[in-house]
């Protein structure tokens, strides 16, 4: 099953035939910013079977979200992170940088946690984000989520924004 279609995006379940798409993706130092480095072609290729694995493991990931006319724009969906050393259900996304600051994250987003709250997947949701990503965070503020400064990512650059479902 996937989110619902929203005005603007459609999801789908990532593929082996996506990698170009997603090398790309994971390739670009904007959309990378603020993880260690970006991803090479074999990288994007682990994202995709990790993303499948993920389907086959618990019925849901990272999907690829498209415009209606199936244009590629990103990533959006729910994994499982750690938390507090706690399995916790994570909000994620990552979307090109030509298609930034129109709104398909927060769209995205609100689609996801509407999945994850109408399919009982977990009762509470968090995105765990790094605490200079300020683009990122306000994604997650405008999902609902507020910093949880409580909660605890192995990451010391990490912040946990959170909310319940």
């Amino acid at each position: 099953m996937l989110p619902n279609a929203t005005p603007r995006l459609r999801f789908r379940e990532m593929s082996p035939d996506d990698l170009d798409d997603m090398a790309n993706l994971l390739g670009d130092p904007q959309v990378m910013e603020y993880y260690p480095r970006p991803k090479d072609r074999p990288e994007a290729a682990g994202w995709i079977d990790w993303n499948l694995r993920s389907y086959a493991d618990h019925g849901h990931g990272l999907w690829i979200i498209t415009t209606h006319d199936g244009d590629f724009l990103g990533d959006c969906g729910l994994t499982w992170q750690t938390v507090d050393d706690t399995p916790t259900l994570e909000l994620g996304y990552h979307v090109k940088s030509s298609a930034q600051k129109f709104g398909y994250a927060t769209e995205a987003a609100v689609a996801c946690r509407e999945y994850a709250s109408s399919h009982s997947l977990a009762s509470h949701l968090v995105s765990i984000i790094h605490r200079d990503n300020r683009a990122s965070q306000r994604v997650a503020e405008k999902v609902g989520m507020k910093l949880d400064r409580t909660l605890r990512h192995a990451s010391p650059v990490h912040v946990v924004f959170a909310m319940d479902l």
